[in-house]
């Protein structure tokens, strides 16, 4: 009874000793030290095991040998079953990175977004007949939900001339032929655009882009004048310079769509080199006037208002196309 008392004490020591090796080895390893590692790194349950064996028969000495062989056959198996049930902790597994700073979206894009861009303007459609195409500029300031998902508040002007025909129309109104008579047309706006990134993987990407928003619309025309101008010393000089001889505006909201192609300068770069096209529709409300057509009607005969350029309230259709950065 005694031998089997000292030898379950003798056991429980030995398990003890081994989980503590065992232990040692796992924090020592997860701890990374160059230095130390090497020496866990070694056959764990062999020096163990061995350590095991080594102190059983030392104290197990004054046992029979078959008492003594048992012992040892047990503390191996003890030793075998307590390293095989010691499992080291699982690695750390690492995914994509998440931001969550002022600045940056979890996806590690950027919070804010800017644009500004310049390129050209056609008329199409119905505005075609009365305008030509010129150039424009945009600007904005939004913001990203994330790397596929944002807004853009965006301001646009959009600059167009006026079709021959349009301008010997209104000489007939003005009575001006062969006085030098010109004229232009101008669109700016405030939208709030919507942008969808369709391909935004490496240098290369895409995106579709929805907006509506306040469109201003604004015709002049001019006759070239003479003026004078005096300087600080007395000295005067003439020049030369269109004057604005009438002037038309609409108010009207309207909607944008079209897609864009980007193009990343670098890995890391934030910043995008973009071409886009959109279609814009401004709903533009008919205004009464007089034209070239109607001006010996018994309409024109008796019309006494003053709106004679109605196309400008006519609705507006054109393309817009610009290039530019997108950051």
């Amino acid at each position: 009874m005694h031998t089997r008392r000292s030898l379950l004490s003798t056991v429980c020591r030995t398990a003890t000793f081994v989980f503590a090796v065992a232990g040692a080895g796992s924090l020592l390893q997860a701890q990374q030290i160059p230095s130390v590692q090497p020496v866990f790194n070694a056959p764990l349950a062999t020096l163990a095991t061995a350590s095991a064996k080594d102190y059983f028969s030392s104290s197990s000495s004054s046992s029979s040998s078959s008492s003594s062989t048992d012992a040892t056959d047990a503390t191996d198996r003890l030793a075998f079953n307590a390293l095989n049930s010691f499992q080291p902790p699982p690695r750390r597994r690492y995914g994509r990175p998440r931001y969550s700073d002022s600045h940056t979206n979890p996806d590690g894009s950027n919070k804010f977004a800017f644009v500004a861009g310049i390129g050209a303007g056609m008329p199409i459609g119905n505005t075609h007949k009365y305008e030509t195409p010129s150039w424009g500029f945009q600007a904005g300031v939004g913001r990203n939900f994330s790397q596929s998902v944002g807004v853009m508040l965006q301001f646009d002007y959009d600059h167009f001339g006026l079709q021959g025909s349009t301008i010997e129309n209104q000489n007939i109104l003005y009575g001006t032929q062969g006085a030098g008579l010109d004229g232009n047309n101008h669109v700016w706006s405030f939208t709030l655009d919507p942008t969808f990134s369709l391909v935004g993987q490496g240098s290369l990407g895409a995106y579709a882009v929805v907006g509506a928003g306040f469109y201003h619309k604004v015709t002049n025309f001019t006759l070239p004048s003479t003026g004078q101008y005096c300087d600080y010393f007395g000295f005067c000089y003439q020049y030369q310079a269109n004057q604005v001889v009438d002037h038309y505006t609409s108010n009207a909201a309207g909607v944008n769509g079209g897609v864009g192609l980007t193009y990343k300068f670098s890995k890391f770069s934030n910043q995008r080199f973009y071409i886009e096209a959109r279609y814009v529709v401004i709903f533009n409300k008919q205004r009464v006037g007089l034209t070239a057509f109607n001006v010996n009607s018994p309409f024109g005969q008796s019309y006494t208002g003053t709106n004679f350029y109605p196309a400008n309230s006519n609705r507006t259709s054109y393309i817009p196309i610009k290039v530019g950065i997108r950051f």
